[in-house]
C-alpha cells in the first residue's frame, strides 16, 4: 500500500499554509507542531496511514490516536502534519509525494518544514533552506534567519525541497540548532517563534521554555550523578590495583 491520506473531518481553506513537523534531531519538528496545534486549538480532520510505517497507536489523554495526524484551523488559514514515530526510509519518497499532491489540491500558498539542525551556531538563531529565490528574498528582508547556502537536507522535507525548487513551488525549512542525544523543547520553541513573525499569527511559546528549563536541569542533575559514578569507580580501580601491587 502506498501512502495514503485519510481526511475525517474536512475543512475549505483558501491558499492555505502547509506546516510540516516530523521527528529529527531534538524531535524539534514533532514537538513545534504538537505545541502548534494545542496552543492554536486546531481541529483533528485527517490521518496518513502506509504498510510502511510501523504498527502502533499514539495514546494522547486516553484516546487511541493514529500517529500520523492532520490538523487544521481555518481561524489562521493552516494545516499541520506530524508524525509521532521516525519516518522509515523506504517511505519517505511517498510521504513527500502525498504531501505534494495535498498541497496542489488545497492550493497551499507554501510548505513550511520545521526541524533540528545539527549546528553549533548562536543561542536563539535560526537557519533556513528556501526553494524559490523569491522565498529566499522575503527570509532576508525579515532578518528572521540565517540563510544556508551550502551543505545538505535529508528525508522528507529534502525530497519537497527538490521538489520545490525544480517546480517553482515555495517550500521552506527553518531549523534551529538542537541536541541530538535528547529532546529539545527550547530550540522548538526558537523555531516557533521565527514562525510566528512569518506567517504573523500569535501564540505564546513560554511553556517550551519552561518545559526546556526542567530538561537541561535533569541532564545536568544526569550528568553530575554519572560524574560522581565514574570518579567513585575510577577511586575504587586505583585502590584495587594498589593492593594487587602490594599483594599480588
Amino acid at each position: 500500500m502506498a501512502v495514503k491520506i485519510t481526511e475525517v473531518n474536512p475543512v475549505y481553506l483558501k491558499n492555505p499554509v502547509i506546516v510540516e513537523g516530523f521527528p529529527g534531531l531534538g524531535l524539534v519538528g514533532t514537538i513545534s507542531a504538537s505545541y502548534l496545534v494545542e496552543k492554536l486549538k486546531m481541529d483533528f480532520v485527517g490521518y496518513i496511514t502506509s504498510d510502511q510505517f510501523p504498527p502502533l497507536a499514539a495514546v494522547h489523554n486516553y484516546e487511541p490516536l493514529y500517529p500520523s495526524r492532520i490538523y487544521a484551523s481555518k481561524k489562521h488559514n493552516l494545516y499541520v502534519f506530524i508524525s509521532e514515530f521516525i519516518i522509515p526510509l523506504p517511505a519517505v519518497y511517498g510521504l513527500a509525494d502525498a504531501i505534494w499532491d495535498f498541497a496542489k489540491e488545497k492550493k497551499a500558498s507554501k510548505l513550511i518544514s520545521l526541524g533540528g539542525i545539527a549546528l553549533k551556531g548562536e543561542e536563539g538563531k535560526v537557519y533556513a533552506i528556501a526553494s524559490m529565490q523569491k522565498n529566499i528574498e522575503e527570509l532576508e528582508r525579515h532578518h528572521m534567519v540565517s540563510l544556508i547556502k551550502e551543505g545538505a537536507t535529508t528525508g522528507v522535507t529534502g525530497v519537497l525541497l527538490t521538489r520545490g525548487a525544480v517546480e517553482k513551488f515555495p517550500v521552506v525549512s527553518l531549523l534551529a540548532p538542537a541536541h541530538g542525544n535528547y529532546m529539545d523543547p527550547k530550540a522548538a520553541a526558537v523555531v516557533l517563534e521565527t514562525l510566528k513573525s512569518y506567517l504573523k499569527i500569535d501564540f505564546d511559546t513560554q511553556a517550551l521554555e519552561k518545559e526546556s528549563q526542567v530538561i537541561e536541569d535533569k541532564m545536568k542533575e544526569l550528568l553530575s550523578r554519572a560524574k560522581a559514578s565514574h570518579n567513585h569507580y575510577q577511586k575504587t580501580v586505583e585502590e584495587h590495583a594498589s593492593l594487587g601491587s602490594m599483594y599480588g
